[in-house]
């Protein structure tokens, strides 16, 4: 059986999927809006940006990566957004890295 390609990339979805994962972590501002949420156990609206050295709009850029790739859901309640992290989410990207992280180790074996 053949491995699922993303249609126009010609790479395997898994492997697609784990790059966006990682592009989503690839900022400390939104690694650190993953701690607090994480730390706060609830949603959590304006207080993310009380907590960052940026400016509004800057953390509402982050939050919206990570609400594109599914980490953290958010909820519109008039002029105010609550965020949280979606544990489904946050699961599925440590399965798919602790994949990524075992084959890398079966496989670096080059004798370098």
């Amino acid at each position: 059986m053949g491995v699922a390609r993303t249609r126009g990339t010609g790479f395997a979805a898994e492997v697609v999927r784990t790059a966006r994962w990682g592009r989503a972590l690839a900022h400390p501002a939104r690694v650190t809006i993953l701690t607090l949420l994480a730390k706060r156990r609830t949603c959590v609206c304006g207080e993310i940006v009380d907590d960052l050295p940026l400016a509004q709009s800057t953390v509402s850029q982050h939050l919206r990566v990570l609400r594109e790739e599914g980490l953290i859901t958010g909820e519109v309640d008039g002029t105010r957004s609550c965020y949280c992290i979606d544990p489904e989410q946050i699961r599925a990207m440590m399965a798919d890295f602790s994949r990524l992280g075992t084959s890398l180790e079966r496989e670096a074996a080059c004798g370098c």
